[in-house]
């Protein structure tokens, strides 16, 4: 299930007409803060739904099921995984690797993301969650993938 802001919809609107031009409502879309953080369980703003994990982009979030690409902690975080994301026109994207730090994060899905221009950063859940929100905060068009347990 996708999320998405509605309540955004008139600013999206007028901002587009007065820009004069069709641009993608995504484009103009804030990426949602991380309002809370607790093990195996997160919720983003927006959204009355809990997650265990979960991915972000600017104008939505939905659980991030690891048996879609076969995800395990080791070998970790696939280009499988992050794609969406990367493919919402992030600046950057926050990979957080659990509360203990046991999801791995490959050399290959770094470079993945670097090729494409997109700002890596890998931490710790709670801290991955802390940046995040400072980025959301600067207006950094900022996507994150977050493991809320081990």
């Amino acid at each position: 299930m996708y999320v998405r802001f509605p309540e955004l919809l008139p600013t999206l609107l007028l901002t587009s007409q007065v820009l004069g031009s069709q641009i993608s409502a995504q484009l103009l879309m804030a990426s949602p803060k991380i309002a809370s953080l607790s093990w195996g369980q997160m919720k983003v703003q927006g959204s009355t739904l809990t997650y265990k994990d979960c991915k972000v982009w600017p104008g939505g979030s939905r659980a991030w099921d690891w048996r879609e690409t076969g995800t395990e902690h080791s070998p970790g975080v696939q280009p499988a995984d992050v794609k969406e994301v990367a493919e919402k026109g992030v600046q950057t994207l926050v990979i957080g690797r659990g509360m203990s730090e046991a999801l791995k994060v490959p050399p290959s899905t770094v470079e993945y993301l670097e090729k494409q221009g997109i700002d890596v950063r890998v931490l710790q859940t709670e801290q991955a969650v802390k940046e995040y929100n400072a980025l959301v905060a600067q207006g950094v068009r900022v996507g994150g993938v977050f493991h809320s347990t081990c």
